[in-house]
């Protein structure tokens, strides 16, 4: 119990929270005697706090007993004051407490409000420091006189404690840095890397993070954006007046203010026509200078590049707004789910998905995930961080869930990781990013580093802070047709390069009149390292190894009357790609020639404009493409060799182009073409 003198004191919290939950009696720590009593001011920087130090402020105290705190794994708050003889007679005494002390007021629910379930890190900790002011040994001071230093909890480990929020800080010059790097539109995540590197830090070392970050912009947010709003649905508007075929829609909330807004153009829609049974949903960028949420559909062609779906912004990245997104997003695609959808760890969108989009196949991108680790485990790991690193592939590479649970556990083990929360949350999201579990859906190869950064690099032509919000659907048209321009240019060099055969296997000459250059390479390593396997017919099937092993292998299903062949790897059914081992098998069964349902049409030469796909294929139609293809081949050749010849023609094809591109796109026949497993 305190002790009268104590509570006849005036007794003032910083914290509400605190008044009922701490109990910091004049018994309850070691206590200060007179001949204990030092009288130097002077501290040292490694010392412990003990009974009589003196200070000559409180505030010299508390900087004194914090960099006690984050030496010792934790940190501090100030608790409460205490002052004699009434309000008004200044403070005689003051208490510094452990952050972890107290326990959280329980809230009252407010049905009109949501309520932000976060969990307190509070557990009641009675660590504390108490000093008192003192005036009879002259000018005023203030002495320790209660120190207790037993936490019932366990202390952070040195490069832990940093990111206890106390010791987060953002100083002036990087303050000023960010703001410098926002008006430029990079994301806050390269914002954090390029500050690294100019501090020559390793990733995750910043005394901040990104959510520091996130909210120093949050609160230099000056735009009007009622007016950006209105500007933004103008805008909309104005561009489906010109182009009956561009869609968009939005919401209002309860004060006619817009909520959400999402739109797509038309050669989207009939890019996804083709090329939408897989599908990222990149959720992780912002509006820089609005704080808005940015959603951005995109998928891969036939050619191996990016192409554009759609886009969103939200007000909130919530269930109720993903729902509202994924629903706009099907109906400008006609209703048309896509078989697979790649997202960031966001269990919100999560959620949304399997509502909406019950049929799709839902999976986590490996690259988001690899973006994070530096600031998840650098610092934990340390040197081993890397090793650690190349032990996570390995087990994200394996092909059986067995061999990659067994292989996580050890893993777990080895680098001591029993305790972290990332670790534990990856294990449960397992079945959302490890190939082992997603082998036999289609991902069309976005899972691989290159598609992530052209995919990046796209999203990053049309992401600035400084864009006004109307502008900014000009924007992304301008880095669409841009897109679509560079695609086009790429499409045409890769049909003519030559293409080189490596096997003299007709199968391979085969593919290579069929598939386009970016397909025909990936079906190419498969039938080159064919050759060093070796087949063994067995009851059900064949069992398929390479020639130096004598036990394993893969199974191979073929049944050659109806032109179906299956393997183990999955390795068709996750990248539209046959395997090397149904390749081996399908060479030693006399086939020459690839079964036309593996020549999925995703992936075949055909016209690198979606729309031109939809029209006529009669055999005129091609040889004037092929002419074409021919006359633009000699353009290329011809115009090259002066610097004149090549500003003339490029002048007049950009004319001519432009020219093109005003004449109508033929519509039908879009709904006839399906995409890679429509027809398996």
């Amino acid at each position: 119990m305190m002790s009268e003198d104590a509570g006849r004191m005036l007794v003032m919290y910083d914290d509400p929270s605190d008044q009922r939950s701490l109990s910091l009696d004049e018994t309850s720590s070691t206590e200060e005697s007179p001949d204990e009593t030092r009288l130097s001011l002077e501290t040292t920087a490694d010392s412990a706090p003990y009974i009589g130090q003196r200070f000559a402020t409180h505030d010299a105290a508390y900087e004194f007993y914090s960099e006690y705190a984050k030496r010792c794994g934790f940190s501090i708050r100030r608790h409460r004051t205490e002052g004699k003889d009434g309000v008004g007679k200044g403070l005689t005494r003051r208490y510094f407490v452990c952050h972890r002390a107290g326990n959280t007021p329980v809230k009252t629910l407010n049905d009109s409000k949501p309520q932000r379930n976060r969990k307190s890190s509070r557990c009641g900790c009675q660590a504390y420091l108490r000093i008192s002011k003192v005036t009879d040994l002259g000018p005023a001071e203030w002495r320790v006189t209660g120190f207790v230093n037993h936490h019932n909890h366990e202390l952070l480990e040195p490069n832990q404690v940093r990111f206890l929020p106390a010791y987060r800080t953002i100083s002036d010059a990087d303050k000023n840095r960010i703001l410098m790097f926002a008006k430029t539109g990079i994301s806050v995540q390269q914002m954090m890397r390029l500050m690294e590197l100019e501090k020559c830090l390793e990733p995750g070392y910043l005394p901040f993070t990104e959510k520091d970050v996130r909210n120093l912009l949050q609160s230099f947010r000056k735009s009007d954006q009622e007016d950006e709003s209105i500007d933004l649905l103008r805008m909309c508007r104005n561009n489906k007046d010109k182009d009956p075929n561009f869609k968009f829609e939005y919401t209002l909330d309860s004060n006619n203010r817009l909520d959400n807004i999402a739109w797509s153009y038309a050669s989207s829609v009939q890019s996804y026509e083709i090329y939408g049974d897989a599908v990222v949903f990149d959720t992780t960028h912002r509006l820089t200078a609005f704080d808005l949420p940015l959603g951005i559909w995109v998928g891969v062609n036939n050619y191996g590049m990016p192409c554009f779906f759609g886009c969103v912004l939200l007000r909130e990245e919530n269930s109720r707004s993903f729902s509202w997104a994924l629903k706009a997003f099907l109906g400008f695609m006609n209703g048309k789910a896509p078989q697979t959808i790649l997202t960031d760890q966001n269990m919100c969108l999560k959620e949304a998905i399997a509502i909406d989009m019950p049929s799709t196949k839902h999976a986590l991108c490996i690259w988001m995930i690899v973006a994070k680790f530096p600031s998840w485990f650098n610092a934990v790991l340390g040197d081993r961080y890397n090793e650690w690193k190349a032990e996570f592939y390995r087990l994200y590479n394996l092909e059986s869930i067995e061999d990659f649970e067994l292989g996580w556990r050890d893993m777990v083990d080895f680098f001591g990781l029993h305790t972290n929360r990332h670790i534990a949350n990856l294990f449960a999201l397992r079945t959302l990013w490890a190939l082992p579990y997603l082998r036999s859906h289609f991902f069309a190869g976005m899972t691989t580093t290159g598609h992530s950064k052209a995919i990046n690099s796209f999203i990053q032509r049309f992401l600035s802070a400084q864009t006004r919000l109307a502008q900014f659907v000009e924007q992304v048209a301008v880095a669409v047709d841009f897109k679509d321009q560079a695609a086009e240019q790429q499409t045409m060099q890769q049909n003519l390069q030559n293409i080189c055969l490596k096997t003299g296997a007709p199968m391979e000459s085969h593919a290579a009149s069929v598939l386009t250059p970016f397909a025909f390479s990936k079906l190419q390593e498969q039938l080159v390292l064919a050759a060093h396997y070796a087949s063994f017919q067995m009851d059900d099937g064949f069992l398929v190894r390479h020639h130096t092993k004598l036990e394993g292998g893969r199974k191979v299903y073929w049944v050659p009357r109806e032109g179906i062949i299956s393997c183990s790897c999955h390795q068709f059914e996750f990248s539209g790609i046959l395997c090397r081992h149904a390749l081996q098998v399908l060479s030693t069964g006399n086939c020459f020639q690839i079964p036309d349902r593996y020549l999925p049409l995703r992936w075949r030469r055909i016209s690198t404009s979606p729309a031109k796909l939809l029209q006529s294929t009669s055999s005129d139609h091609t040889e004037r493409i092929q002419l074409l293809q021919s006359m633009v081949s000699t353009l290329v050749t011809e115009s090259a060799k002066s610097k004149e010849r090549l500003d003339i023609a490029t002048e007049q094809v950009s004319i001519l182009l432009s020219r093109i591109r005003e004449q109508p796109v033929a519509s039908q026949g879009a709904r006839d073409i399906s995409p890679i497993h429509r027809n398996l």
